[in-house]
């Protein structure tokens, strides 16, 4: 089955988190204890959501690590489809 284009998990972590709750960037990477650029790169879709920001993000009651990196793993999953008739390997015959 093909998978559709899945948004980036910074976008619902923006939205559905922070947004939600009306914190600021700033507020939301002191709290997690992360640095402002570093938040604001995973929000917007320029970083991925790293298994120590998962944990950090368990940490803050806005879900388990697994989810979000069950997230990022099937965007990362979609991006490397985008390119996968670039990748040149033969199947491997078992004699």
């Amino acid at each position: 089955m093909a998978m559709h284009t899945p948004p980036h998990p910074g976008l619902a972590l923006r939205r559905d988190c922070i947004e939600a709750v009306e914190l600021t960037v700033s507020a939301a990477a002191d709290w997690l204890g992360v640095s402002r650029p570093a938040l604001s790169n995973v929000l917007n879709g320029h970083a991925a959501i790293s298994p120590d920001m998962a944990i950090r993000l368990e940490k803050a009651g806005w879900g388990t690590a697994e989810a979000w990196i069950k997230l990022q793993y099937q965007y990362d999953l979609w991006e490397a489809r985008q390119h996968a008739s670039s990748i040149k390997v033969k199947r491997y015959k078992v004699a």
